[in-house]
């Protein structure tokens, strides 16, 4: 983002389309007199206390009304951005909305860029970068638990944890650099000992925040699993049963699916994203060889493999020694379907099912949650980590953190520690937004939406 924060910036802060009402956003130093000027009400908004709403209608340079409109007014530094913020909330027709911002922008307000809003609520202070990306998060959020997670976060949950760890580590850091800077008398304020202690427990919640991202991602982004098979296993009848739907054709003849279907469903708040795949199978049929080689692809894309077969044929070995050479064996679940038909039941499979009847879904169903969810403690006010920018500076820091320790151990000039607990500090800055670089912010904020 190369324009300047200074700017006055106007955007729709509501979806396109037809609706009750369209949502017209406004920020910066200035915009009041800006919407002042083209509103004519029975108060001057520059007059107006902040927080208060006001009904008029906006009229264009030719005095001529455009729409009624209800214009709120919040002024700096409480509103979002933390600048001169207005509403307008207008009807909800796309020509309306054209209008209002096409006149504003005569009176030099700006477009503004993807989270432009919020990048500026970041800048003014309003929050912290890990809020300002649970605020894309909440708005992506697809199921109850991602909101929940998300909402965490903008609280601040994290913030509050990344915060304690760069207090513990500030006070260790500044031990370091007071001996240097009395470095000539040769006093020692802190022993070797206990600050490898210090920052060995720092280490140590470090570690507890890295282990729970992948936690995190399956809360946040949900769950790739295939549905893998040979032909005519009943691999789409289990896409069709889980999603109570005829999603999938189902046939007798085997090598009905020629491609991936890919669908979604939400259980007990996480994001199962299923792939139906074509079955595995060698074939001259050149439609059929190019779906099994996609069936491949989507199994090395996949966190949880279901492996299926009839109670007849057994676990195929072959495919299943294919599988575990593109994803670990543990996140494979053996499934046998048919078990109405088995005169007996076996334990050759991690579940034993009848897709006809629903027979040991349910039994599927919860592997799945143990698989996505693995053993775990965390609860709804737990610091969680669920972005990879977040698990790559946690990891820098950490890593800074135990070279800090080998430079102890080996007797190393404080100015070697000094350097290494700088840089685990740095690290954790760079999450919460107290250093960025321009590259950070920008990659950031422009997978936001234009109006927020």
């Amino acid at each position: 983002m190369n324009s300047s924060n200074s700017d006055i910036i106007v955007a729709l802060a509501t979806p396109v389309g037809e609706g009750a009402i369209s949502i017209i956003r406004i920020s910066g130093v200035g915009s009041i007199e800006k919407v002042d000027s083209i509103f004519v009400g029975k108060i001057r908004l520059i007059n107006a206390k902040s927080h208060t709403l006001h009904y008029g209608n906006i009229v264009n340079k030719n005095d001529e009304i455009i729409d009624d409109v209800l214009v709120s007014v919040f002024k700096n530094p409480n509103s979002y951005t933390g600048e001169d913020s207005i509403e307008i909330s207008s009807h909800s027709s796309t020509i309306v909305v054209k209008n209002i911002i096409e006149t504003l922008v005569e009176k030099n307000v700006r477009l503004a860029e993807p989270g432009e809003f919020t990048k500026r609520a970041f800048l003014n202070g309003k929050m912290d970068l890990t809020q300002a990306e649970a605020v894309a998060d909440i708005i992506n959020s697809r199921t109850e638990a991602s909101l929940r997670g998300a909402r965490n976060q903008l609280d601040g949950i994290l913030s509050k944890k990344i915060d304690l760890l760069r207090n513990e580590l500030i006070n260790s850091a500044s031990l370091i650099e007071l001996e240097l800077d009395f470095a000539e008398e040769d006093l020692e304020f802190v022993s070797k000992d206990r600050l490898i202690i210090e920052i060995n427990k720092i280490v140590y919640e470090i570690d507890s925040l890295l282990s729970t991202y992948s936690f995190g991602r399956v809360i946040r982004d949900g769950v790739n699993v295939a549905i893998v098979g040979k032909p005519n296993v009943g691999k789409s009848s289990l896409l069709n049963y889980i999603l109570k739907e005829s999603r999938a054709i189902v046939s007798e003849i085997p090598g009905t699916t020629r491609d991936v279907i890919r669908e979604e469903v939400s259980i007990d708040g996480i994001l199962f994203k299923l792939f139906d795949t074509a079955g595995i199978r060698v074939t001259k049929d050149s439609v059929e060889k190019e779906g099994v080689e996609r069936s491949r692809e989507a199994v090395k894309n996949s966190d949880i493999i279901i492996l299926i077969d009839e109670f007849v044929n057994g676990i195929p070995k072959e495919l299943y020694n294919e599988l575990i050479e593109l994803i670990n064996e543990d996140r494979i679940i053996t499934v046998l379907n048919k078990s109405d038909l088995a005169k007996e039941i076996s334990n050759k499979a991690d579940v034993n099912i009848s897709v006809k009847d629903g027979t040991g879904i349910d039994k599927l169903i919860k592997k799945l949650k143990e698989k996505s969810l693995g053993s775990n403690s965390y609860t709804e006010k737990s610091a969680v980590i669920n972005n990879i920018r977040h698990f790559d500076a946690l990891s820098k820091a950490k890593n800074d953190l135990l070279e800090a320790i080998v430079s102890l151990n080996n007797n190393l000039s404080g100015e070697f520690i000094s350097v290494n607990l700088r840089g685990a500090e740095d690290s954790l800055d760079e999450i919460i937004g107290k250093v960025t670089t321009d590259d950070i912010l920008n990659n950031i904020f422009h997978k936001f939406c234009i109006g927020k």
